[in-house]
């Protein structure tokens, strides 16, 4: 056997597979683009960033919060994915995130946030996806109803729409 024949055949399958492993844990999206997620990540997609569609946020785990919010009148089902969800499957590290929204406005929300019971980032509200006008297609939602934690002013100022920018910093 010629070993200088095997390593460079070894070498090469297994950066094939390695490629492979990475293109299907992490996919491109197939649709319209809805965020981007970048910064203190592991996994990606398009260059140093992870970038999703609908169809992508919905893969990862639909959960729901019935609330009411100060912007919407009464109570609603908002459906989207757990923040704590979406940063765990990327590998996020870091104490901070960054949510920027359409028009460049920007807020920052503590990594601890992002815990089992915490903010889901909506993009359906009463079963109806969030158009820009229902201040879509993203929204970060926290379960306001459900604690009076939930109902202050910071965290409110939290609860960005128009969602389509994370960055995860230190």
């Amino acid at each position: 056997m010629n070993l200088f024949r095997v390593v460079p055949a070894v070498v090469v399958a297994v950066s094939l597979w390695a490629l492979q492993a990475t293109a299907e844990s992490l996919p491109l999206p197939e649709g319209r683009v809805l965020l981007t997620v970048s910064g203190d990540i592991e996994m990606t997609n398009d260059g140093e960033a992870a970038t999703f569609d609908l169809e992508m946020l919905r893969a990862l785990g639909e959960s729901e919060i019935k609330t009411d919010t100060i912007w919407t009148p009464g109570d609603h089902v908002f459906t989207g994915v757990r923040l704590k969800t979406l940063l765990d499957h990327l590998g996020a590290e870091g104490s901070t995130i960054e949510a920027t929204a359409i028009n460049d406005y920007s807020v920052t929300i503590p990594m601890s946030d992002a815990t089992e019971g915490g903010p889901i980032v909506a993009y359906a509200m009463d079963g109806k996806e969030l158009s820009r006008r229902d201040k879509g297609p993203l929204w970060v939602i926290y379960p306001f109803s459900s604690s009076s934690d939930y109902r202050t002013e910071v965290i409110y100022s939290r609860s960005i729409w128009q969602l389509d920018r994370i960055t995860i910093k230190e």
